[in-house]
């Protein structure tokens, strides 16, 4: 998820981008991890590879916009994950 959270609003991105906009309380994302995560959205057909770098398919952004309301939510599930 992290992939369509940072693709959606910054638009396209190369590997190295993605790379160090998807981190987590372990750090970056791994090369090895990112990979496969891109090719299982290239597979759904979420994510393109184009002129500019990785960017969402229509299909992504739809995704995208039914998700989004959640991210309210998902921030304040993981600041009451962090407390214990």
């Amino acid at each position: 998820m992290g992939v369509l959270w940072n693709l959606a609003p910054r638009g396209p991105s190369t590997f190295r981008g993605l790379q160090e906009a998807c981190v987590s309380k372990s750090g970056t994302i791994s090369p090895s991890i990112l990979n496969t995560r891109i090719k299982e959205l290239e597979e759904a057909k979420l994510l393109v590879r184009g002129l500019q770098g990785y960017e969402l398919t229509p299909l992504g952004h739809e995704l995208f916009d039914l998700l989004e309301p959640f991210k309210d939510w998902a921030h304040r599930w993981s600041r009451e994950l962090e407390k214990n």
